[in-house]
């Protein structure tokens, strides 16, 4: 496996920990304990999300323009 796919791969993987994060920090899932309605998680969250969401979109630009290394 190249390169890119690492990265178009951990970059979903990264965006859907962070989202799941994010809604745990916010208390959407409406439960208590752990991670949930702690703001800190939601921070953290929202970062990790981005840093996946970039690498994700440099990946997924890289193979449509036909750069795969």
């Amino acid at each position: 496996m190249n390169k890119v796919w690492v990265r178009v791969i951990g970059g979903a993987l990264l965006l859907l920990i962070g989202v799941n994060w994010g809604l745990q920090g916010s208390g959407a899932y409406g439960m208590s304990g752990g991670m949930n309605g702690q703001s800190q998680w939601l921070l953290i969250g929202i970062v990790v999300a981005v840093v996946g969401l970039a690498m994700l979109v440099g990946g997924v630009r890289k193979l449509r323009s036909g750069k795969q290394s």
